[in-house]
């Protein structure tokens, strides 16, 4: 019983600190920062897919990207996101390369902000330091989402190559690729909240620390994406009706919405936690402030 309340103390501290700090209005501005964001970032990956001589493993990455998405929230944007990869783009090096980089980066320093404010931590980084470091951030998943479309593209040489010399073990291309995706891009994500939590606030913190809200968003995120799925399958006509051709834009808009608002409370929820085991009267700022002032000694 006693654990009970202890679980209905943090979670209900993590969603009134929430709520002190503006988290549905953060998380409006990462949703809206991350779809803006979202364009940028796959001419970006074209462009690096053009450079490497492959512009199909562009295609590749996106569908990973899109893979843990609802059906119909990705079928909504897959037509402008082909229009994207199948334009033809030789400018990695140039102007619009370099500002398709800097505007896909600002989903990156939305995320920043809303992990300052869960973890209570002040910024005294510079700020052009945290741009190269978000742009460093971009590149590296356009990178690492082209490394793994590698992969899957390999994927099916290398079935057929075990097949060969192991044709019971390998039994069907398709059932084993699908797993292969889905296991990529779930353990990607799980690494990538790992980085994020760790790293992009200001402040450091360990991996039992930022366990928690980990879990909690993955789970939370693949409950809301089924949730959301099943709703867009029965009205989403509803949106077609009140949008009409902003629509498509608008479902996905919501759906970011909704997978910010997790990520944000996953972030107060480790907050809470870290409260919660803090000696009494003593505020996670103050605590905070202690601990920066001892690093600096």
């Amino acid at each position: 019983m006693k654990q009970v309340r202890y679980v209905y103390h943090v979670v209900m501290d993590a969603f009134y600190t929430f709520l002190a700090d503006d988290g549905w209005a953060i998380a409006s501005h990462i949703a809206l920062s991350t779809l803006m964001a979202l364009f940028p970032f796959l001419i970006v990956l074209t462009s690096l897919a053009g450079f490497f001589g492959s512009k199909e493993l562009a295609d590749q990455a996106a569908s990973l990207l899109l893979q843990t998405w609802p059906k119909q929230v990705a079928d909504t944007l897959s037509s402008q996101v082909h229009d994207v990869l199948t334009t033809t783009r030789g400018d990695i090096l140039t102007v619009g390369a370099a500002l398709a980089v800097y505007f896909a980066s600002n989903g990156v320093e939305a995320l920043r902000v809303a992990l300052n404010r869960a973890y209570a931590v002040a910024e005294t980084r510079r700020w052009y330091w945290l741009r190269l470091e978000s742009i460093g951030y971009t590149l590296i998943a356009a990178v690492t989402s082209l490394a793994m479309a590698f992969l899957i593209v390999l994927g099916p040489l290398i079935l057929e190559t075990a097949r060969h010399y192991i044709p019971f073990f390998v039994e069907s291309n398709e059932r084993i690729l699908n797993i292969a995706r889905y296991g990529i891009t779930i353990t990607a994500l799980t690494v990538a909240l790992f980085i994020l939590h760790a790293w992009l606030p200001a402040g450091r913190r360990n991996f039992l620390q930022i366990l928690p809200g980990i879990i909690f968003t993955m789970v939370a995120s693949l409950i809301s994406g089924i949730v959301f799925g099943q709703y867009l399958a029965r009205f989403a006509k509803n949106y077609v009706t009140m949008y009409a051709g902003l629509a498509s834009v608008i479902i996905a808009l919501v759906f970011l919405y909704f997978i910010a608002a997790i990520f944000v409370y996953g972030g107060e929820l480790n907050a809470a936690i870290i409260k919660s085991r803090l000696p009494k009267g003593v505020s996670l700022q103050a605590a905070q402030s202690l601990k920066h002032a001892d690093s600096q000694a």
